[in-house]
């Protein structure tokens, strides 16, 4: 039985269903909804006439007219958007529809006490988002070309740093991680993308995987750069991940990235159109296992390899599908997602390569490019 169309109360800057589903940035929760095939928004003024020029919606409403008609519909009450979603909805004749998990609770009581029927969907709203376009697979690849950058920019600086008491200096000042950063989302946004919350982590900062890393960077630690950019023209994401030394490796670190690598060239094999993403994981594990790296979880944290190997990658920097032990799900054709497997021990450091691959029906294309040489001497 086919769902009620879909109803959208959000900012599209932020819901990347909505945005997929209008192709309008606006910074400000509108409603949208889809009728008899129809995508329809109800914009402010402000927003009215670049709705109309610019986006994928086939009819443009103006919120104002619609809250002057709720306002003689309920002249006791007072009115806002849910009363305006309640008379085009009444007009058009559409009292279903269907919700996404995260829609507004307050926004989807009001609209149930005055007489749509919602049903929340049992997944993705918008489960089509998970199959990329040719044009969306060119967006992926803008983003992870701003990834790159944000790398190369990392590295030079990196490279020319002096090492000083054990700690790297650039044109004479301390790097620390914000330094690096730094260069990194300049070079993203030279490029037209805009790097929110960018990694650059080193020694056992790094082995929180999610950290951002402060502070001063040290020469012979391994330093991991996540640079993850949202491309300003089209919303897509790149997200790619290497790990960079400054100085001479030891042979515990060279055997940790060595490790690392062969594991993500493991599951860069193992991925094509129908494998089970639990298989690629566990083939990661095994790899990991088969060299001697355990993994742990202690009350002061976990080490060794603790997160999934990639999930998807679009217009959300995390959406389906996902490559996880933790989850049984079959890679469709078509989809993207990443691979990145990661291996975290303090006192030695922490390492993790990410890349962006293409899912077809007999291997795994990369949408992402950049050089795996990580010990800068």
């Amino acid at each position: 039985m086919a769902l009620p169309p879909p109803l959208f109360y959000a900012d599209s800057e932020r819901n990347a269903d909505l945005l997929y589903f209008g192709r309008l940035a606006v910074p400000d929760p509108f409603p949208a909804f889809a009728v008899r095939g129809r995508k329809y928004a109800l914009v402010k003024a402000l927003e009215f006439g670049r709705a109309k020029k610019e986006s994928a919606f086939d009819v443009v409403l103006p919120l104002e007219t619609y809250l002057t008609r709720a306002r003689a519909r309920w002249p006791r009450c007072a009115v806002g958007d849910a009363e305006a979603i309640a008379v085009a909805a009444a007009e058009l004749k559409q009292r279903k529809f269907t919700i996404a998990e995260d829609f507004p609770a307050g926004m989807a009581t009001r609209l149930t006490r005055l007489g749509l029927k919602l049903t929340i969907a049992d997944g993705p709203l918008l489960p089509e988002r998970e199959i990329k376009t040719a044009a969306e697979l060119a967006a992926l690849r803008e983003g992870n070309r701003c990834s790159a950058l944000g790398l190369a920019a990392a590295e030079r600086m990196l490279r020319a740093s002096r090492v000083k008491n054990g700690r790297l200096f650039f044109r004479g000042a301390p790097l620390t991680s914000e330094r690096l950063r730094l260069a990194i989302e300049i070079a993203c946004l030279e490029a037209g993308a805009v790097s929110l919350h960018t990694i650059a982590a080193g020694g056992d900062q790094a082995c929180d995987p999610h950290c951002g890393g402060s502070g001063p960077l040290r020469a012979n630690e391994l330093i991991i750069v996540d640079v993850f950019p949202r491309v300003q023209a089209t919303g897509y994401h790149g997200d790619m991940t290497r790990t960079f030394l400054r100085g001479r490796a030891s042979d515990a670190q060279r055997a940790l990235v060595d490790a690392v690598r062969a594991a993500q060239l493991g599951a860069l094999g193992a991925i094509h159109a129908g494998v089970n993403g639990r298989d690629v994981h566990r083939g990661v594990v095994a790899e990991f296992t088969r060299r001697g790296y355990e993994t742990k979880h202690t009350p002061q944290g976990s080490v060794g390899f603790f997160h999934g190997t990639g999930h998807g990658l679009g217009l959300a920097v995390h959406e389906l599908p996902r490559i996880s032990g933790a989850v049984d799900y079959t890679l469709p054709r078509g989809s993207v997602v990443t691979v990145e497997p990661g291996l975290y021990y303090p006192g030695l450091g922490g390492c993790r390569i990410e890349d962006v691959v293409h899912v077809t029906a007999r291997s795994a294309k990369l949408l992402s490019d950049y050089p795996y040489e990580w010990e800068l001497r």
